[in-house]
């Protein structure tokens, strides 16, 4: 990997922040109690982080324009989804600092580019092979086995851009139903628990980890996460130092999350990295109110070259996505004792879409 820029930011400097939904949103409002501006950059008119700054930028990510008039007027750049395409990147990069860097993207982007880069790290993953068509998964299905996961190779998340695949199905239309020429087989893990570890990297290459998180989806979309996760201490170190082996190796910058599976078994557990979000991530949205450093406030710490936070759990935490209508009972979970609340200022819920979510120390939140 190539030597990360280095920035010094001091109070009153000004962070860009492409992408404006909650994730851009937080982490302003981390810069902002740090006495950092920020200034976001969305193609939504209707970003709910626009309305925590005082200065945005509604623009396409191929608006060339726009992306140079943006970087003239931030110190760094940042972002809150990782897929950002690679000539807005190129075209900030060559003139801020945009943290986490360009190749970082590269391999991220790409599920298969992710998967190799971890495999040479030493690091632990399911068996996976590239496809490009229907011959080519049936291939792939004759060494990996049923069942297993078809994904695209780019842009997909909560689920969408993948499809379990089991023996006897229409491979013909299980590759035409996922509409891409480029995908990803993978065997299907049959794990005990998924957890993540949210880590920050400094740019001078120390690694602070937080509590590793126990998470539960529904329909493919992260609904509670719970810290600390309900594994051995061994299997917990085990997954820091894959968080930070993985962190070390992209000469990272900033706060990242690892997506691992946990194999059942006795003892300590065998740990397989699932994804890396290069980023924030809705895992560690418990952090804002179960520890003494929100992931958000490290992101910015680290972005801006200032010294990481030792995190300090305040007890056991749980966090509840508010997906869809559930947001319109936000008023029943004010009521309940040691649960806070954080609504994203989104527009009309949608089905599937996160629209804020309820984090409580000392056991999980039920509303009354």
């Amino acid at each position: 990997m190539t030597a990360t820029p280095r920035k010094l930011l001091k109070p009153g400097d000004t962070i860009g922040i492409l992408g404006g939904g909650q994730l851009g949103r937080m982490l302003a409002l981390a810069a902002a109690r740090l006495g950092l501006r920020s200034q976001i950059f969305s193609p939504d008119p209707d970003s709910p982080a626009f309305d925590v700054v005082q200065n945005a930028t509604c623009a396409e990510y191929a608006d060339v324009e726009a992306l140079e008039f943006f970087a003239n007027d931030v110190d760094i750049i940042t972002y809150e989804f990782e897929n950002v395409p690679a000539a807005a990147a190129m075209i900030l990069a060559a003139r801020r600092p945009v943290l986490p860097g360009q190749t970082i993207l590269e391999i991220t982007q790409d599920r298969l580019a992710e998967k190799d880069f971890v495999k040479r790290l030493g690091i632990g993953t399911a068996d996976y092979a590239d496809v490009s068509s229907a011959s080519s998964l049936s291939a792939a299905l004759s060494v990996i086995g049923h069942p297993a996961v078809l994904k695209t190779r780019r842009f997909g998340y909560d689920g969408k851009g993948q499809a379990m695949v089991r023996d006897g199905d229409d491979l013909d239309r299980v590759w035409q139903d996922l509409g891409t020429r480029s995908a990803i087989l993978e065997a299907f893990v049959p794990f005990e628990r998924e957890i993540s570890v949210i880590a920050a990297r400094s740019a001078d290459g120390q690694v602070v980890c937080f509590d590793v998180t126990e998470n539960e989806h529904r329909d493919h979309i992260l609904k509670v996460s719970r810290a600390p996760a309900a594994i051995p201490e061994e299997t917990a170190a085990q997954a820091r130092a894959i968080a930070e082996k993985i962190a070390t190796a992209l000469d990272y910058v900033g706060v990242l999350a690892v997506e691992m599976f946990v194999l059942p078994g006795p003892g300590e557990r065998k740990v397989l990295v699932n994804e890396i979000a290069p980023r924030v991530h809705n895992s560690g949205h418990w952090t804002l109110d179960g520890a003494s450093i929100s992931q958000f406030e490290q992101h910015i710490r680290a972005i801006a070259g200032w010294p990481l936070g030792r995190p300090v759990r305040h007890g056991p935490v749980t966090m509840t996505n508010l997906i869809g209508d559930e947001i319109n009972d936000y008023a029943r979970w004010l009521t309940v004792p040691g649960a806070t609340v954080h609504i994203y200022g989104k527009g009309a819920p949608r089905p599937g879409r996160k629209m804020g979510h309820v984090t409580q120390v000392g056991g999980p939140p039920e509303a009354g």
